[in-house]
């Protein structure tokens, strides 16, 4: 009990430390890079498989759904692997940097996005469809007016992308290598006070990351629900 009560009390000791305040901003942008980009073409991709009657769609929903559940660190190697100096991207240098990390999280949030998207807009009524199909709209037209009709799950897709990418861990540390002070966010941050036996500054983190994660959520609810 005792040593739970110290990393309580250490971890709100914790909260003033200027590193942990740098590990917070690198954190928000890299997150809201990554989910912000995600929905920019996750979006209009899943509105155009949840409307759409092409070939391949089924092989692309397959793909989607496979992303949806792939393992972070098998994409945080994948994309170490192409990021590599002497890998196909490997002129970029962009190994260990902020940027890979926000590819990274991008790449586990796109699928989500994408999946989600087209299952809210398949959700909807036959009647709802008919219509939109009778009304001879062209492709971006129809998939516009379709998002308006399903919003709330267009917000839910972000809420989902937005703890996705914030909670994820083994991507970013094998591409970000959680370098103080360059790649170190507040889940690498609580990997790395763990393994440590420092389990207030490691409670801290998670404390904020928590915090995050409500205001971002209630937010997003407060706009899902306003709509």
């Amino acid at each position: 009990m005792d040593l739970i009560l110290d990393a309580i009390a250490d971890a709100f000791a914790s909260l003033s430390d200027p590193e942990l305040i740098e590990v917070v901003a690198l954190t928000l942008v890299v997150s809201g890079l990554a989910a912000i980009s995600s929905l920019a073409l996750g979006v209009p991709v899943g509105a155009a498989l949840g409307l759409g009657r092409f070939r391949g769609r089924g092989t692309l929903r397959v793909a989607v759904d496979v992303g949806m559940g792939l393992p972070p660190v098998l994409v945080g190697l994948a994309l170490l692997l192409l990021l590599w100096r002497s890998g196909p991207l490997g002129s970029l240098r962009l190994t260990f940097t902020p940027t890979a990390m926000v590819m990274a999280q991008f790449l586990l949030a796109l699928p989500i996005v994408v999946g989600l998207t087209a299952s809210v807009i398949e959700s909807l009524p036959a009647a709802a469809l008919e219509q939109l199909e009778a009304l001879k709209l062209n492709r971006v037209d129809r998939s516009r007016l379709a998002l308006v009709e399903v919003w709330p799950g267009v917000v839910g897709a972000a809420v989902a992308a937005f703890g996705r990418v914030v909670s994820e861990v083994g991507a970013v540390l094998i591409v970000g290598g959680n370098i103080s002070g360059e790649t170190r966010v507040l889940t690498t941050l609580i990997v790395q006070e763990s393994r440590q036996a420092r389990f207030g500054p490691a409670l801290g983190a998670g404390i904020v990351l928590l915090v995050i994660s409500l205001i971002v959520n209630v937010s997003l609810s407060r706009i899902r629900g306003a709509r």
